[in-house]
């Protein structure tokens, strides 16, 4: 009942507006999780607190050094996010309903072919696609590419006698950005032990994000996709492609989580 007069003055507007604000916050820390952006809001937030403590506990010096930050936080947190700002201005102007559908087409296309040959050859290789969450975190393990993706740069890559052969590749938004990436290893106890540490890497980076993997086997030239901490082995370069396509694409408008793809 001691709640009763704050709900009898709540408008349908201030239920609209802290529904938007709740899902910006969602949004930002969708799009900084796993990059090193956390760790820089975690640094300001300690900064924030310190000053309103500063402040109760009457230590004028400190509460007026970390007054005058405060006063060009807005600047500074500019300056330092620009990146994740760029990011999510990016984000924010496609459309969630309506996506281009040749957007990753062309991506796709070289990745099945590169991903054939490699299968054929008998070549291990790891290619991770990132989707919302940041990835910086891991491409900063790795070589720097910052190339358009193509058959036969990700087959030079894996190639056994080139440097770059060891890791995984990572793909943003279409670009090829970095090479020989490490990837944190499944921690399921589940997976068959059938799997080597290949396919553990695969799978491991998609369950501390929403990225898909494609890994071919060194031992048998098996193709497999990796999704949401699981696997789907030996599928065959059609089948790649049309997965690809629905988890990069959004061609089909029934959730990922209940298509059952899975084996």
């Amino acid at each position: 009942m001691e709640f009763w007069p704050f709900w009898k003055f709540l408008r349908w507007q201030d239920v609209l507006d802290i529904l938007i604000v709740a899902y910006l916050f969602y949004r930002i820390l969708l799009l900084i999780r796993g990059t090193r952006a956390v760790q820089m809001a975690a640094g300001l937030s300690v900064i924030v607190v310190m000053y309103f403590l500063a402040g109760e506990l009457k230590l004028l010096t400190l509460h007026w050094l970390l007054g005058t930050f405060m006063s060009s936080i807005f600047l500074v947190v500019v300056i330092i996010f620009q990146e994740d700002i760029r990011r999510a201005l990016i984000h924010m102007g496609r459309s969630p309903f309506v996506r281009v559908q040749t957007e990753y087409s062309q991506v796709i296309e070289e990745v099945v072919k590169a991903v054939s040959f490699m299968a054929e050859k008998k070549i291990g290789a790891i290619i991770v696609f990132e989707r919302e969450t940041g990835l910086n975190e891991f491409i900063e393990s790795g070589i720097p590419v910052e190339a358009r993706v193509n058959r036969d740069l990700l087959i030079s890559i894996f190639h056994p006698t080139s440097p770059l052969h060891d890791g995984a590749v990572i793909i943003r938004e279409g670009r090829l950005l970095a090479a020989s990436v490490i990837l944190p290893l499944s921690t399921n106890p589940h997976i068959g032990r059938g799997l080597g540490t290949r396919h553990r890497a695969a799978i491991g980076i998609t369950e501390v994000s929403d990225a898909v993997s494609v890994v071919v086997s060194e031992e048998t030239g098996a193709i497999s996709l990796a999704v949401g901490g699981k696997i789907t082995r030996d599928i065959s370069a059609p089948t790649l492609r049309k997965m690809l396509s629905e988890f990069l694409g959004f061609h089909s408008i029934e959730p990922w989580w209940r298509r059952k793809i899975f084996k």
